[in-house]
Formats: C-alpha cells, sequence, structure tokens
C-alpha cells in the first residue's frame, strides 16, 4: 500500500525495465501482490489510470478506501495559483490544496466513494487490512518523501511537504495500528536531494558535474525528478539529518542506496563509517538501479 499524493515519483525496475509510479505502490510491478491506497491517499485520476494501463493492472488487484480524496482540477489551479512552486519548489500536483480543501471541512471535498469511475475498487481498506494482518499475510506501508520533509518535523519548515513524513504519520493514514508493525524500514541515499529551485536549504551542496568528475565517469549522472522533470540538487552524505530520522522513527531495517555514487575503492569504507556513525549494522545496500544486497 502507499499513502500520500502524487508529489511524489517512486522508480522502479523490474529486470531492465524501469517504472515510475506517483500513486500506486512500487511492489505492485509482482504479479502475486495487490496494491491498496487507503483513506490516506490523495488520487489524481489521469494518473491513476495511467499508471494501471502501464502495468496492466487487474481489477482484482487494486482496492482503493471510500474516505480517499481525488485531486481535481480545481486543486490544481489553486495550487498554481499560489506561489508555492516559486516560494518552496512545490510540485504544483494538487495534492496540497486537496489536502487543505480537506481540512476546512466546507463539503467541498471530492472522495473516492463518489466518484463514479473508481465504484469498483471502493473498498473498506481497514477492514481488508485487518483481515490480512490477523490471517499473518505480509503488508507493506510505502511512504512518500524524506524525513525532513516531514509537515511536522522538519527542521528547514516552511522548506517541507503538506503532511508528515515520519514512520507513525504513514501508519495512521492507514488505518492500522502501531502493534500491527513488525519492521521499520529506512531508506539512505549517500548523496541527498531535493527538487530543484527555491526548495530550501541543502548542506554540503554540490552539483552532479562534481559527482560525476570525481567518480571518473564519462556518463551524464544528472538525476530529473520524476514528477516534473526536472534537475534535482545534490548535496554530500549529511550525518545530522540522518541522525534525526532514526531518533523519531526507530528503524530495525537500514538500507544504504546510491553506492554507485562512491568510488569503489572506497565503498567498503563508506558502509564500515555509516555503520558506525550509526552505531548499528547497514542490512542492505544498493550498487546500481538494478542490484540491493544483504549484508553478510
Amino acid at each position: 500500500m502507499r499513502v500520500g499524493g502524487t508529489n511524489s515519483g517512486h522508480t522502479v525496475y523490474k529486470g531492465n525495465q524501469k517504472f515510475i509510479f506517483r500513486l500506486l505502490p512500487t511492489g505492485i510491478i509482482e504479479e502475486h501482490v495487490c496494491a491498496v491506497l487507503p483513506a490516506g491517499s490523495y488520487i489524481d485520476l489521469e494518473i491513476l489510470e495511467e499508471e494501471v494501463r502501464t502495468i496492466g493492472l487487474s481489477k482484482d488487484r487494486l482496492f482503493i478506501d471510500g474516505n480517499a480524496v481525488i485531486i481535481t482540477e480545481k486543486n490544481k489551479r489553486t495550487e498554481a495559483a499560489s506561489g508555492l512552486r516559486q516560494a518552496i519548489g512545490s510540485t504544483n500536483s494538487g495534492t496540497w490544496a486537496a489536502i487543505v480543501e480537506r481540512i476546512r471541512r466546507k463539503g467541498d471535498v471530492f472522495f473516492a466513494k463518489n466518484c463514479n469511475g473508481l465504484k469498483e475498487y471502493i473498498v473498506d481498506t481497514k477492514h481488508l487490512l485487518r483481515k490480512a494482518c490477523d490471517s499473518g499475510e505480509k503488508v507493506i506501508i510505502e511512504g512518500t518523501q524524506g524525513y525532513g520533509l516531514s509537515l511536522l518535523h522538519a527542521e528547514d519548515y516552511p522548506y517541507a511537504t503538506s503532511r508528515d513524513t515520519s514512520a507513525a504519520g504513514f501508519l495512521a493514514e492507514t488505518g492500522l495500528s502501531p502493534f500491527d508493525v513488525e519492521n521499520i524500514i529506512m531508506v539512505i541515499r549517500t548523496f541527498p536531494i531535493r527538487v530543484s529551485g527555491n526548495s530550501g536549504p541543502l548542506k554540503n551542496e554540490i552539483d552532479w558535474e562534481i559527482l560525476r568528475k570525481e567518480l571518473g565517469c564519462d556518463e551524464d549522472m544528472t538525476e530529473y525528478t520524476s514528477c516534473t522533470n526536472r534537475v534535482r540538487r545534490v548535496a554530500r552524505f549529511d550525518k545530522d539529518v540522518v541522525l534525526r530520522a532514526i531518533e523519531c522513527n526507530r528503524p530495525n531495517i537500514i538500507v544504504l542506496n546510491h553506492l554507485d555514487y562512491i568510488a569503489s575503492g572506497i565503498r567498503q569504507k563508506t558502509i564500515a563509517e555509516t555503520a558506525s556513525l550509526l552505531k548499528r549494522p547497514v542490512d542492505y545496500f544498493g550498487e546500481n538501479p538494478f542490484t540491493l544486497s544483504a549484508m553478510i
């Protein structure tokens, strides 16, 4: 299951095939997995239809809570006119405006249960998930954005997203209980990123050309945002934000990603130094888009 809105794109590979999802959970590329969009979801119907079509998702593998909110064209216009893109680097997806409309409680919210095009997908996802958990099935909650962008906990507010992005916040958006949690998995980038523009402080900021030269890489390494296709800002590893994220989220599984951004001769040293900093081992590490390895 995935929470949040369309203001964050997640890239996943199946073999050499690349998918970018802004609504569906990335695990849906596996045929035995179902996708759940719970009450804490903000749904752009065009994006949902495109992702369902792209992955060839059958109707019996998608479940949407009736209390999920539909992002309307009005929401998008409101957000575009708000100046948030210029002020804090917003993606102008309409997610913020839909959340604000929900909080105002004036009857303007377009809920998924009132959308004729979604009738066949609507279920009480809390009941669905409770049955799954009680029967021993595995449920994965896929959060969005990084902890440093949390509306509640961001050090650089107002340069934040429109929701809480802690593990506890994600859980609340699903309707599951804290007692259901078995593992909290935290993914760390070797080089943190922000969206382009005036998106807030980024400690130790560099650029993609510096990173490319240091790696001795002949290929362009520039990353582009999944939602707006703008060049991402990039910086060197920031231990402070990682330690704050661990303090709040208490993960028991750590993934260190993008080791291919570090020269091969010092990758093991980087893993060891990260483990020393965190005062616990790194459980998994990713070296390129296709490889995730367990630490031995």
